[in-house]
């Protein structure tokens, strides 16, 4: 009697064992919630470019131009390296390309503390900086959207494209008061120590895919399998991009993003606290209003990605594009010594659409190329950073040429009015096509 009870003992975990309990949470969602804290950590860096401009030409002279073109060389490279780590995370897996680029971030801020001239700035800015940041860029997020989840993937690509924006809110009111007591060296260095921070969290807690922890991707109904490493990324990478220029949506795509780059990461995030510092407002309220406009960027995406999985992309963002030109024109004449409530309206209305394009774009990539949509958004996020370059260095040069940056947000105002009539040209796949061609 006394061995069946302990034999009963003994068989009763594993009858217990598969209880559906543990399985309440879907792993995606815990995938979800690293990649979330992982964006954070790497996106101190971009809320560094504004505050550094103002103290590094009083320290070295060096010119607003030659300032914005290394963040212009940051900007580019972070666009032009994203769909080469989408196929590099194809190969290689997630976790080994994301801990890497977090580790260049620390070396490439970290290093800038020693430099003295303006090609350490490039090298270490812009290069090192850009190249790490790349591998962080948007197509991480859409890489793991798209392995982790078949339904709610226009609200998770909200909420992760929204973890920049947190990361903002979180490092520019911190930077920018380390900036104004200590410098800016001291700064650099919080960036370096941030993006290190994430590592441990990356390597221990970031599954490349559900396969890796037998479980189905969140709203599956079959188990999907694990599929091979892709050799040859930068092959396939351009591969997918060849393919893709032969479409015109990938034109209509790139071209708006662009432009949403040109008036979001290379005309606000960098010249919005140098401008507000022109008309006499303190670099540390400048900064806090940038990080305000990255409190409603949050609610903005998060809500753009319901609204996504609702509504036509094309139409949404026809109005967000229309919407941001609008807001553009009025910047010149709301820019003062203190805050107003007219400035703090445009700074809750251009935080709601700051990036609430992502999820509607991203969207349309999955409609048109399917598999191949993240490299594809990563080429497409390379636009966004090439546009973000340009008005990175033209806002910088327009500064130095006519003392005002008034003609860089009325011609990025216009811009957008362009980018809201291609939205709005772009054809929806038609159905029958996709069920006749299988």
């Amino acid at each position: 009697m006394t061995q069946t009870s302990e034999t009963a003992a003994v068989v009763e975990p594993p009858a217990s064992g598969p209880k559906p309990t543990r399985t309440r949470v879907h792993r995606a969602w815990f995938v979800a919630a690293v990649t979330f804290v992982t964006i954070i950590g790497a996106a101190a860096f971009r809320s560094v470019p504004g505050l550094f401009i103002d103290p590094l030409h009083e320290e070295f002279g060096w010119s607003r131009g030659t300032i914005g073109a290394a963040v212009s060389v940051n900007l580019a490279l972070y666009g032009l390296t994203a769909p080469f780590a989408a196929a590099l995370m194809d190969r290689y897996g997630i976790r080994k390309v994301v801990a890497v680029a977090l580790s260049v971030i620390a070396l490439g801020s970290g290093l800038t503390v020693w430099m003295t001239a303006p090609w350490q700035l490039l090298l270490c800015w812009g290069l090192l900086v850009g190249l790490g940041s790349g591998s962080m860029a948007l197509a991480f997020a859409a890489t793991v959207t798209n392995r982790w989840f078949t339904e709610r993937r226009g609200l998770v690509t909200g909420i992760l494209t929204a973890a920049s924006a947190s990361g903002q809110l979180i490092f520019l009111p911190l930077l920018s008061w380390i900036v104004s007591r200590y410098e800016w060296r001291p700064a650099a260095v919080t960036v370096a120590l941030a993006a290190l921070a994430v590592v441990p969290f990356v390597w221990l807690l970031l599954h490349d895919h559900p396969a890796d922890v037998g479980v189905k991707p969140y709203g599956a109904k079959e188990f999907v399998p694990k599929p091979e490493p892709v050799p040859g990324a930068a092959r396939r990478a351009l591969t997918v991009l060849f393919s893709a220029v032969r479409t015109g949506p990938f034109w209509l795509l790139a071209g708006t993003f662009a432009i949403c780059g040109a008036s979001t990461n290379g005309l606000i995030q960098t010249h919005f606290v140098p401008a507000s510092h022109d008309h006499g407002m303190p670099i540390t309220t400048a900064a806090s209003l940038l990080a305000v406009i990255g409190v409603f960027d949050v609610v903005g995406t998060v809500a753009s990605g319901w609204f996504t999985d609702r509504f036509d992309a094309r139409r949404l963002l026809a109005v967000y594009y229309a919407l941001r030109g609008i807001s553009l024109l009025f910047l010149p004449i709301l820019l003062a010594p203190s805050v107003h409530p007219p400035m703090l309206f445009f700074i809750v209305f251009y935080g709601l659409d700051w990036v609430a394009t992502v999820p509607p774009t991203l969207a349309l990539c999955r409609e048109h190329y399917g598999e191949d949509s993240p490299i594809v958004f990563g080429w497409v996020l390379a636009s966004h950073q090439v546009g973000a370059a340009v008005v990175a260095f033209i806002g910088g040069v327009a500064r130095d040429r006519f003392g005002s940056y008034d003609v860089v947000w009325i011609a990025s105002g216009a811009l957008c009015a362009a980018a809201a009539l291609m939205a709005l040209v772009i054809r929806r796949r038609p159905a029958p096509l996709a069920t006749a061609v299988a």
